[in-house]
């Protein structure tokens, strides 16, 4: 079964590929079919992911899973939340996951509260009219880092510390970053709700 993943991000395709594998669902970049990328004029990461699935599913004809993900730091009343990707171009540097590393650690270099959450939201649609879409969410929540620390995983894992693993998500096998991560969370849910709502559509 094939599913639109409405993202480019390839990091973000890796790991949702390998999440829902056991499915038996083939989730395809919406760039492979040359379908550009929906607006996400919205606040909140749930009315981001449903507007980018139903742009997909429009496209494609297929069903569309999408992923709204981000950094909400409480020394920053929740930002930069749904601005994530775009952290870095607020302080004047281009965007891409480096510089945006590098602006956090600058705007919390004083900064003695580094609680923060990295939240994953999956939307699925079975069509751009599906009435029922379905929503998980993923949530993690740790300390800024005071530098990067790993080479594993993408955006923000290198600074994300996990206190219960005593390292950063980028320090931990692949394998167990995926199993715990907010993204991994809400995959996991999703994959539930898939299997109770769309069993007997998509032969799940």
């Amino acid at each position: 079964m094939k599913i639109i993943l409405a993202s480019n991000n390839q990091g973000k395709l890796v790991e949702l590929r390998a999440m829902f594998a056991p499915l038996g669902l083939e989730l395809i970049a919406q760039g492979e079919l040359g379908i550009a990328e929906a607006a996400e004029p919205f606040h909140t990461f749930v009315e981001n992911a449903l507007a980018k699935a139903r742009h997909a599913a429009e496209h494609s004809g297929l069903p569309a899973l999408a992923d709204d993900a981000g950094l909400c730091v409480d020394a920053f009343d929740g930002l930069p939340g749904v601005d994530t990707a775009y952290y870095a171009t607020r302080f004047g540097y281009e965007k891409g996951d480096g510089n945006n590393l590098r602006a956090l650690l600058e705007q919390m270099r004083d900064v003695d509260n580094r609680r923060a959450a990295l939240v994953s939201t999956l939307v699925a649609v079975r069509s751009a009219q599906d009435p029922e879409p379905l929503i998980a969410v993923g949530r993690v929540v740790g300390e800024i880092s005071r530098e990067p620390m790993g080479d594993n995983g993408f955006g923000f894992d290198p600074v994300m510390y996990i206190p219960e693993f005593g390292q950063t998500f980028a320090q931990l096998p692949v394998a167990v970053k995926n199993a715990n991560s907010h993204r991994g969370r809400a995959a996991r849910a999703m994959v539930e709700l898939m299997r109770e709502c769309w069993l007997n559509e998509i032969g799940i």
